[in-house]
């Protein structure tokens, strides 16, 4: 069990509208993309499981743009958010199925959470609905960087948890 600061459910909620706006601004294709990973059957293979990376680049200048102007504290809360995420899925159960070294199973889980809330409760649901061997590591990190670069350190989340994997004792048991 993890003890110290949890997001606030506006912080939670602002963060995935922020990641759902913008990928929303890049318009209906990426949209019918999310839709299909998120509606495939469970381990169904084949190259569209993948056509979304194209799209992770601009998605991510989109997330970049939004944030534009917040707070230390704003981009703090949100980076709580994306922290608290990453761990609740650092999972064995969810490597298994993304595969890749400690930090490539960061990146995949940066990718889960990337795509989006739908996407993140299928897979934390049902663990087979992964991407083997996607990843958006840029997201991993994001808001501790964004951060960084205008307030000069990265934001003390006083969560007490780490994204790292196999940082989610219980995950792995």
């Amino acid at each position: 069990m993890t003890t110290g600061a949890l997001p606030t459910a506006a912080d939670e909620a602002r963060f995935w509208q922020l990641i759902e706006s913008a990928w929303t601004e890049l318009g209906p294709e990426p949209a019918e993309l999310r839709r299909r990973l998120l509606h495939r059957a469970p381990d169904a293979e084949g190259e569209d499981r993948y056509a979304l990376d194209g799209w992770l680049p601009p998605f991510m200048k989109r997330l970049e743009a939004a944030c534009a102007g917040m707070s230390s504290r704003e981009l703090t809360g949100l980076d709580r958010v994306l922290e608290r995420k990453m761990y609740d899925i650092d999972r064995s159960d969810i490597h298994a199925v993304t595969d890749g070294s400690d930090d490539g199973f960061l990146y995949a889980r940066g990718y889960i959470v990337a795509v989006g809330q739908e996407f993140y409760e299928a897979v934390k649901a049902d663990p087979r609905m992964a991407i083997p061997d996607a990843d958006c590591e840029e997201i991993c990190y994001f808001f501790g960087r964004l951060h960084d670069g205008r307030f000069g350190a990265f934001p003390e989340t006083g969560s007490g948890i780490s994204r790292g994997t196999c940082s989610n004792l219980a995950g792995w048991q």
